[in-house]
């Protein structure tokens, strides 16, 4: 067994498929609309879906607002530099909101960023 994907419901496609492409750096995979239920998929990554895990943005035609929920965490991204990231996504237009650092309680560094939806990626220096 292994991941295939993560699935995100996103309220406007081309808003994020700009952020996770433009600000993330990933490849737009393949989207597909189904008109008969009025959504579109989309599938985002750094590399093909047989080797890697994806991301599944889900755009539901009819939506304007999701809540996040309380259970929800975070996506992590794997840098080789927490700090040159975060100001890379902040020259593409990203917002940065934890600046590098070590994390609480430890000495790893990381960072988080937020999507156009408020879903959290955390970037972990490697």
């Amino acid at each position: 067994m292994r991941i295939l994907h993560t699935m995100l419901r996103v309220v406007d496609l081309d808003r994020s498929l700009a952020f996770y492409t433009d600000v993330l750096g990933m490849h737009l995979l393949r989207r597909q609309d189904y008109p008969e239920g009025r959504f579109t998929l989309a599938f985002v990554g750094y590399g093909k879906e047989e080797d890697e895990a994806v991301l599944e943005l889900t755009h539901n035609w009819d939506t304007k607002h999701y809540e996040l929920g309380a259970a929800y965490g975070h996506i992590a991204l794997e840098v080789p530099d927490a700090a040159a990231a975060c100001a890379q996504i902040k020259a593409r237009g990203g917002k940065v909101v934890r600046e590098a650092g070590p994390m609480k309680h430890g000495s790893t560094i990381i960072a988080f960023v937020e999507d156009p939806d408020g879903y959290k990626v955390e970037l972990i220096q490697r």
